[in-house]
């Protein structure tokens, strides 16, 4: 831990706790109390009102004013950031976040009730594989060195890929990286779960400067229709979560009629075969029949 790091960690733990001695902190960092107190100097010179209580039972403390600033996020914002990251620690698997998540548990209030909200995640075995593979991105990312890798586009053609890489992306269950490929010298996006033998070559690169069109590339932007359909009220919760209470309205004793935009595309039938016999295209007539053609050939690969 360098001198940053172990300075903001001193200012969150006086956030958290009354009055810490010089020697606890000494342990917590595995440094002398020399640093410490030059450490407290520091923080006092930046503005931060850090004071000392003599004795056995002395150390440094933090103002209490300071502590309930309004400037400073409330115990409030921090278990809303909390929650969100706990659920974003289950996808992205980095350390970093896990660390992000242990640096503001200590600075949350020991009255917040804990655990008031829970987001619970598949453990899919796939997503523990691509661990690796984001942290050879991030770290390529951060420092700015060529990635190599076979790709496999969703058509089944295999090329080899060097990229400039310079984000990662992720949507709704999937992930992308952002990067200027070198072979096709334009921005491209590619998914994760189609890369393999992925490698860091070594080499660094200077951050191009994307133009709009390059832009708009790496955003996957399918074109939508919107679908009427009749749904059972059974899965009312489904539609509502994803297009909101407006989307839904009556439409007799049996079905309620559901308004809502889908992808264009094999997407947009996968999304609808989904609901089984509780849904059945209204309109438009066009995207109905080519959904029964979908669902025909579904069929017809189990006869």
């Amino acid at each position: 831990m360098d001198k940053v790091e172990r300075l903001i960690s001193i200012i969150m733990v006086l956030l958290r706790k009354q009055i810490v001695s010089a020697s606890e902190f000494a342990r917590l960092y595995g440094v002398s109390k020399r640093t410490i107190l030059r450490d407290m100097e520091t923080l006092g010179l930046s503005n931060i009102p850090i004071y000392s209580v003599t004795g056995s039972k002395g150390g440094f403390g933090i103002m209490d004013e300071y502590k309930m600033d309004k400037r400073l996020l409330s115990s409030s914002d921090l278990e809303h950031i909390l929650t969100a990251l706990g659920g974003l620690e289950k996808i992205l698997f980095g350390e970093e976040v896990t660390l992000t998540i242990r640096k503001i548990e200590s600075m949350v209030r020991s009255s917040v009730p804990e655990g008031s909200v829970q987001l619970s995640f598949y453990d899919w075995e796939g997503r523990s594989e691509l661990r690796g593979m984001l942290k050879t991105c991030q770290d390529a990312i951060s420092g700015k060195r060529i990635l190599a890798f076979d790709y496999i586009d969703k058509n089944g053609a295999a090329t080899h890929r060097t990229v400039e890489p310079t984000g990662l992306h992720f949507n709704e269950s999937s992930w992308y990286l952002n990067g200027f490929c070198l072979d096709r010298m334009d921005g491209r996006l590619f998914k994760l779960s189609r890369i393999d033998r992925l490698n860091a070559e070594g080499g660094t690169f200077f951050p191009r400067e994307k133009t709009p069109k390059e832009q708009s590339r790496n955003v996957y932007r399918p074109e939508l229709i919107t679908v009427k359909a009749l749904i059972s009220p059974s899965i009312r919760d489904r539609f509502v979560e994803r297009y909101g209470r407006k989307s839904v309205t009556p439409y007799d004793d049996r079905f309620l009629c559901a308004s809502f935009e889908l992808p264009n595309n094999w997407i947009g039938f996968q999304f609808l075969a989904g609901f089984g016999t509780q849904l059945k295209i209204a309109e438009p007539e066009e995207y109905a029949a080519d959904f029964r053609e979908y669902l025909k050939d579904m069929l017809n690969a189990y006869l």
